[in-house]
């Protein structure tokens, strides 16, 4: 498995060489101090970070001013995936086949998309399933549990 995509790097925060990070993942301990991220061929350690409105002011090992900083604005931050069974993995999700509660198969999911209400499995049918009605996902088949016309509805 390669790397996830897990935040950007945005514009420099003062004069000691944070900066601010959005991240993409709601796994905020690919912040902690120690953790490798990676910055295309570059490997950043996180020295310290802390929450700061809708993101994070991280410092990494080795960026010491603002210049250095400045730098990094725009980039794009990958990390190793996490093992956790009991997540569910937009890695994972694509290219799964997607079977209802009655076993019949309806679609092969082409992307996850971010919806404020529910992120939304964009199927290759065109069909979207909000996540909340995913039940399982194992072995390339996502199981959901949808109500009655989802699938008349969308599509």
């Amino acid at each position: 498995m390669g790397l996830l995509e897990i935040g950007t790097i945005g514009k420099a925060h003062g004069l000691r060489g944070e900066v601010l990070v959005r991240l993409v993942t709601n796994r905020t301990e690919r912040l902690d101090p120690g953790s490798v991220l990676h910055a295309g061929e570059r490997a950043l350690v996180v020295e310290t970070a802390r929450p700061h409105q809708d993101r994070h002011l991280v410092r990494f090992e080795g960026v010491a001013d603002r210049t250095a900083a400045e730098s990094l604005r725009g980039t794009v931050l990958s990390a190793e995936p996490i093992e956790d069974e009991a997540e569910l993995w937009v890695h994972e999700l694509v290219g799964s086949v997607v079977r209802d509660q009655g076993d019949v198969d309806r679609g092969t999911v082409e992307s996850v998309q971010a919806n404020p209400a529910s992120d939304l499995l964009v199927l290759d049918t065109g069909h979207l399933v909000p996540l909340v009605f995913v039940t399982g996902s194992r072995d390339g088949v996502v199981r959901v549990d949808v109500p009655d016309g989802l699938f008349d509805l969308s599509g």
